[in-house]
C-alpha cells in the first residue's frame, strides 16, 4: 500500500512538473512575439517618420549645412562688395560733372604710374594736350588744374581695381574653405566675369571721348552717351546682385503668416514693375548725363513756356531724337520720372490693403519716402542749373531708391503661388 501512494505522488509530481514547463515555454514563446511585435511596429514608425522628414532633410543640404557665423560672413563680404560698388557708381558720377573722365589718356591692366615729380607731371600733360578734349575745350587748362581731374579719373580707377581686390581674394578663401552651395558658386563666377566687363567697358567708354570725331561747329569733345549708359547698366547690375545675395545671406525674407492670395501675387508683381521703372528711369539719367541734357530747359513743370518743346523731334531720322537730342532726352526722364512716382506712389496705397510679410510695408513705405525725395531733388538740381554736389545726391538717390525696391522684392519672393 506505502509503494503504491507513492508511485502515485511520483507520478503526480512527474505531471505537474511537465505542465509547469510546457507553461513557461509557452509563456516564452508569446514574450518573444510580443517584443518582436513591437520592434517590429516601432522600426516601421522610424521609417514612416524618417520617410516623412526626407524633404526637410534635403532642403537643409540645399541651403547648406554651414555654421551661422560663417553664413554670416559670406553675407557680410557680399554686402561690403555691394558698398563698393556703390561708391564706385557716385566716384563715376562725380568724375562726369567736374568732367575729368578723359584726363587720363592710356589704361593699364594694374594701374597707371601716378607722376611723382613735375617732370612728370608735365609729360602727362603734354599726353593729354594731344587729344580732342584740350584742343577744343580747354586749350587754356593749366597744370594746377590739369592734376584736378587727372587725381579725379585716378581715384575713379583705383577704386575700381580696389572692388577686384576686396571680391577675388576672399571668395578664393571662402571657395576652398567649402562655404558656397552649388548655385552660389554660379553666382560668385557671375559676379567676377561682371567685374572683368565693367572694368573694360569703362575703358571702352573712355577711348570714345578720346577719338577723332568731333569736327563740327557745335560738337564738344565727351563720352558716348551709349557706352556711357552700358557702363552705369552693368554697375547697377552687379551692385543689385550683390545686394539681393547679401540679404539672401544676412536678412532672409520672411514668409507671409496667412495663405498667400491672389491679390497678394498681383502686389509682388507691380512691386517688380515698379524695380523696373526705376532701373530705367536710372538709366535715362545717363544719357541725361551724358549729352549735358540738364542744362537745356531749367525749369519745371514747363520746359520753357511750353508743356512739350517745339524742338523735341528736331533731329532726323525720328529716333535719334530718344538718344542723340538733348531736349529729347531731358523730356523723356521727366516723363519716366513722373510715371515711375506714380507707380511707387500706388505701390504705396495698394499695400495699405495687403496682407502682406511684416518686413515688406517697412520697405514699402521706405521705397515711397525715398521715391518723392529723389524727385524733389531732381527738380531742384534742375532748376539750379546742375550743381554738383546737388546732381551727385540725385544721382545716388536713385541707387538707394533701387537698393529700396530691391529690398522690396526680395521681401515678397515667397509670395509666389497659390496653396493647392
Amino acid at each position: 500500500m506505502q509503494s503504491l501512494l507513492i508511485r502515485s505522488s511520483s507520478s503526480l509530481f512527474t505531471r505537474n512538473l511537465l505542465f509547469c514547463s510546457r507553461s513557461v515555454i509557452r509563456s516564452g514563446q508569446i514574450s518573444r512575439n510580443f517584443f518582436a511585435q513591437n520592434a517590429s511596429k516601432q522600426l516601421t514608425c522610424q521609417r514612416t517618420s524618417l520617410a516623412g522628414r526626407i524633404p526637410q532633410l534635403l532642403a537643409i543640404r540645399r541651403m547648406g549645412t554651414l555654421p551661422e557665423k560663417s553664413r554670416k560672413s559670406v553675407g557680410y563680404w557680399l554686402l561690403g562688395c555691394s558698398g563698393m560698388v556703390f561708391v564706385a557708381v557716385i566716384l563715376g558720377g562725380v568724375t562726369r560733372l567736374t568732367e575729368s573722365g578723359l584726363s587720363m589718356v592710356s589704361w593699364k591692366l594694374l594701374g597707371e604710374k601716378r607722376p611723382s615729380n613735375e617732370e612728370e607731371w608735365v609729360a602727362e600733360f603734354e599726353k593729354y594736350q594731344q587729344f580732342p578734349e584740350f584742343k577744343i575745350k580747354n586749350p587754356n587748362m593749366t597744370l594746377a588744374e590739369f592734376k584736378f581731374i587727372w587725381y579725379m579719373e585716378y581715384i575713379h580707377r583705383t577704386w575700381g581695381r580696389a572692388i577686384g581686390g576686396f571680391y577675388a581674394l576672399p571668395a578664393i578663401y571662402f571657395w576652398t574653405r567649402g562655404y558656397f552651395s552649388k548655385s552660389m558658386k554660379i553666382r560668385v563666377l557671375a559676379f567676377g566675369a561682371l567685374i572683368g566687363i565693367q572694368g573694360l567697358m569703362g575703358w571702352y567708354m573712355v577711348k570714345s571721348g578720346l577719338e577723332d570725331r568731333f569736327h563740327g561747329e557745335s560738337d564738344v569733345p565727351r563720352v558716348s552717351q551709349y557706352r556711357l549708359a552700358t557702363h552705369l547698366s552693368f554697375a547697377f547690375i552687379l551692385y543689385t546682385l550683390f545686394l539681393w545675395s547679401a540679404l539672401d545671406h544676412l536678412v532672409p525674407a520672411q514668409k507671409l503668416a496667412g495663405t498667400v492670395t491672389k491679390a497678394a501675387i498681383r502686389f509682388r508683381w507691380l512691386a517688380h514693375t515698379t524695380k523696373g521703372m526705376v532701373f530705367l528711369t536710372a538709366l535715362s539719367g545717363a544719357f541725361v548725363a551724358g549729352l549735358d541734357a540738364g542744362l537745356v530747359y531749367n525749369s519745371f513743370p514747363k520746359m520753357a513756356d511750353r508743356w512739350i518743346p517745339s524742338d523735341i523731334l528736331a533731329f532726323s531720322p525720328t529716333l535719334r531724337n530718344f538718344t542723340e537730342n538733348p531736349t529729347t532726352v531731358q523730356f523723356d526722364h521727366r516723363i519716366l520720372g513722373i510715371t515711375t512716382l506714380s507707380l511707387i506712389s500706388g505701390l504705396y496705397l495698394i499695400s495699405q490693403k495687403r496682407t502682406l510679410p511684416p518686413r515688406a510695408h517697412t520697405a514699402v513705405a521706405a521705397v515711397a519716402m525715398m521715391g518723392w525725395l529723389q524727385v524733389l531733388l531732381g527738380i531742384t538740381t534742375l532748376i539750379t542749373h546742375v550743381p554738383v554736389a546737388l546732381a551727385a545726391s540725385h544721382q545716388s538717390g536713385s541707387l538707394i531708391l533701387l537698393s529700396l525696391a530691391v529690398w522690396l522684392t526680395h521681401e515678397l519672393k515667397f509670395v509666389k503661388k497659390l496653396p493647392k
